[in-house]
């Protein structure tokens, strides 16, 4: 689309942000619906809708289109990562299952990788085209999605008569915890919106930045599930702690060094660490609220989507005016280490929500 139709620098920047101001709308929805049966309605209109925006995408030229494109599109994220993860965790707790989540992000990967191969074997299209064939792939992954999802209950009892409670965390906890999730919203967000123009931005990288896409999705895929795996080891505020820090050093390599070991690497890292966070995080909301995950899940994620919407357009300035991405990438891996801070905190101001956590199978 740079190469072709015109996008500019700045111009991603605010597709970017309506895209998160969309996935915001989204977030604040699962936050002020309660009803299990709305969410799953909810949830499969958020299937329809992602289909339709992409292939709305691919209909026209027009930057206005695009941005109503990416914010519905955005809602409909989060109708089908916050509002369906909330979705999948009820019926996991309900059915005596393990509170983890590692499974299901898995598809945030699977689908990252699916997406780079596809635009790499349909580069003799155009990107009309290449839009127009995601929307058609989305259409067919859509109906295990719809059909997969079990219909919610709404008894407030397991499948063994034990009673779902919710524990809700202290304040101290909960206003720690939506700090250390902007933090890793911040973080995410810039190299998720720039990670193959960062690379394809360096002379020594032109035409490298699918592969770099390619990495990311790859160890995307399996690391959820590791870090669950981790998390029951270490405990859960512990694997936090260490994906975060991994997460600050993954952002920052593409600006010490320009070569594809520093661009790989950095892909590598970020891929394993940001949907891990993510994870962790939601399944941790998912354990206070075992009734209704996606209620704190949503209160969480708006903080997560506060920085979304302000990131991808300071970005986009700061690439325009310097050439490249690097103050963008120090100030990100910067934010991170801070929220690093603040979980270091966490650990040490809130023991009894932290026991909490770890009891919960």
């Amino acid at each position: 689309m740079f190469e072709q139709a015109g996008l500019t620098k700045v111009l991603a920047g605010w597709l970017a942000t309506i895209n998160y101001v969309g996935y915001m709308l989204g977030a604040l929805t699962a936050t002020l619906v309660g009803n299990l049966v709305v969410k799953d309605r909810i949830y499969r209109l958020g299937l329809l809708l992602a289909i339709m925006t992409t292939i709305m995408m691919g209909l026209s030229d027009n930057p206005w289109v695009w941005g109503v494109s990416r914010f519905v599109a955005g809602f409909s994220t989060a109708a089908g990562l916050l509002i369906g993860a909330g979705l999948m965790l009820n019926w996991l707790i309900r059915h005596h299952h393990r509170s983890e989540m590692g499974i299901h992000f898995s598809g945030i990967g699977l689908g990252i990788v699916l997406v780079a191969l596809l635009l790499e074997y349909s580069k003799s299209v155009s990107w009309s085209e290449q839009w127009l064939l995601l929307g058609f792939v989305g259409t067919g992954l859509a109906i295990p999605a719809w059909r997969w999802l079990p219909p919610p209950a709404t008894s407030k009892l397991t499948e063994k008569g034990q009673l779902l409670d919710d524990k809700p965390p202290s304040k101290r906890f909960l206003g720690l915890m939506l700090l250390v999730y902007f933090c890793a919203g911040f973080g995410f967000v810039i190299s998720a919106t720039y990670i193959v123009a960062i690379v394809e931005n360096q002379p020594a990288l032109k035409g490298q930045g699918e592969i770099a896409f390619l990495v990311l999705g790859a160890c995307a895929a399996p690391a959820c599930i590791i870090w669950d795996l981790i998390s029951r080891k270490t405990g859960i505020l512990n694997a936090l702690l260490f994906a975060f820090l991994i997460h600050a050093v993954g952002i920052v390599l593409p600006a010490l060094s320009d070569t594809l070991l520093f661009a790989l690497l950095s892909a590598a890292l970020y891929g394993f660490t940001f949907v891990g966070i993510v994870s962790i995080v939601l399944t941790m909301a998912g354990r206070f609220y075992p009734t209704k995950p996606a209620k704190l899940m949503g209160m969480l994620t708006m903080s997560y989507g506060v920085p979304q919407i302000i990131a991808p357009t300071i970005a986009g300035y700061l690439a325009a005016s310097t050439g490249d991405y690097n103050a963008s990438l120090f100030m990100a891996s910067g934010c991170v280490l801070f929220g690093s801070a603040v979980i270091w905190l966490i650990k040490k101001w809130a023991i009894k929500d932290m026991a909490l956590l770890n009891a919960t199978p």
